[in-house]
């Protein structure tokens, strides 16, 4: 097929999922916000007639007693939960497979989440598998293919970046073919959340720059892609000005509460946003570097972002000086271009600062060609990139992030 006929197609493909979209049910998940606010969870869920839940986090948070409060106030409340502490960094088929099984074996009736994208994903998965056991992991790979809804869902993040406390997709990795691919149903999306600093100011500051800039990444792609409303403008818009005043004081002092929340905050806001409007190539090839190579995703997502960005090129202007505008990089004196040229500029100035790479040192020339076919495969026709790559350009993009030998 020539290349505009399949540019036509991905566009009709996009405009009409958009507009199927308007009838979805976009109810956002009830928020317990503030310091402490794990601790008033297990009275809520008791409250909801559930007296025995799972909880999916993984031994990284065990070890470093994370969880320790919310088990005295399970035990408080005479709920009883077993634990999956399982979780890889990119939870594999596998992975879900036993969290479901810890689940049906013990009887559960409702899950909580604990963690950061990982946790998460894993246990969205496993819900789906509980509510659909005739689906496998595989069947349920795409858009809205999980028919019966979730047990009860209670998500607790402890990183400020991927947003999965209200997204409604679930990311498994297949170690057998070093894919990475989504699930995507809104019956994912969790009605509960809780959003708690206290959990956040652990964390290594090379763990809040990347889920940070996982978390800006959310944002600009749905700010800059076709398929916005203006409620994922407006979201998109806040994350971006706080994630720009708060990520480097969240990384230069983890324990600045005020901060720890307010990312909290942002990538609740970017999480909203990109769960309606979708992301883009960065994304794309993130995840595709995270299936082959095991990159975690913040960072791949922060270093591939302002060359994805760059190769859009007037495409995005306009977007991108609004966001310069936004977070006060430009001067009035700026054209378009070249206030979208700051806001890139910008997020490179943002990586350096944070010490994140500007380029990769691990992508294989040979694996190459499989990158390419499996990041246009994720893009097209999903994605409403303001601009659509051909393999040519997606292998171009793929060679400039590699380390000169």
């Amino acid at each position: 097929m020539m290349f505009w006929m399949k540019k036509c197609y991905y566009r009709v493909n996009q405009k009409v999922l958009k507009f199927a979209m308007r009838f979805m049910d976009w109810s956002e998940p009830t928020l317990f916000k503030g310091e402490g606010a794990v601790k008033k969870l297990p009275s809520f869920i008791k409250n909801k007639g559930i007296n025995n839940v799972l909880v999916v986090t993984d031994k990284g948070l065990m070890s470093l007693h994370l969880l320790d409060d919310l088990f005295k106030e399970l035990e408080k409340e005479n709920i009883s939960y077993s634990v999956f502490d399982g979780v890889k960094p990119n939870p594999t088929i596998q992975n879900i497979e036993d969290c479901k099984d810890i689940y049906i074996k013990n009887q559960c009736e409702g899950i909580i989440a604990f963690g950061g994208g990982s946790p998460m994903d894993c246990a969205k998965a496993a819900g789906a598998r509980v509510a659909n056991p005739k689906k496998s992991v595989k069947q349920m790979r795409g858009y809205l293919k999980i028919k019966k809804k979730l047990p009860p869902f209670f998500a607790v993040p402890t990183t400020a970046g991927t947003g999965s406390e209200t997204t409604l997709a679930a990311v498994v990795s297949d170690p057998k073919t070093h894919e990475k691919y989504a699930l995507a149903d809104g019956k994912l999306r969790p009605k509960y959340a809780v959003l708690d600093p206290n959990l956040t100011i652990g964390l290594p500051p090379h763990i809040t720059s990347t889920t940070g800039m996982d978390a800006l990444t959310h944002a600009v792609e749905a700010y800059i892609g076709k398929s916005n409303v203006k409620s994922t403008i407006k979201y998109a818009e806040k994350a971006t000005k706080l994630i720009f005043e708060n990520l480097e004081v969240a990384y230069s002092n983890g324990k600045d509460l005020k901060a720890r929340e307010n990312m909290l905050m942002a990538s609740f806001y970017a999480g909203s946003a990109f769960t309606r409007a979708f992301v883009g190539y960065v994304h794309a090839i993130a995840h595709n570097l995270g299936g082959m190579y095991g990159t975690p995703h913040g960072l791949a997502n922060a270093v591939i972002l302002p060359y994805v960005l760059e190769w859009y090129g007037k495409s995005v202007y306009k977007p991108l000086a609004k966001l310069a505008d936004l977070v006060g990089i430009s001067k009035p004196s700026m054209s378009k271009e070249e206030k979208a040229i700051a806001f890139i500029n910008e997020i490179r100035r943002m990586n350096k600062a944070m010490n994140i790479p500007e380029k990769f040192d691990f992508i294989m020339e040979s694996d190459i060609p499989t990158i390419v076919k499996r990041a246009l495969k994720e893009g097209n026709p999903g994605y409403p990139v303001p601009k659509i790559m051909k393999a040519s350009d997606c292998e171009k993009l793929i060679r400039s992030l590699m380390m000169p030998l």
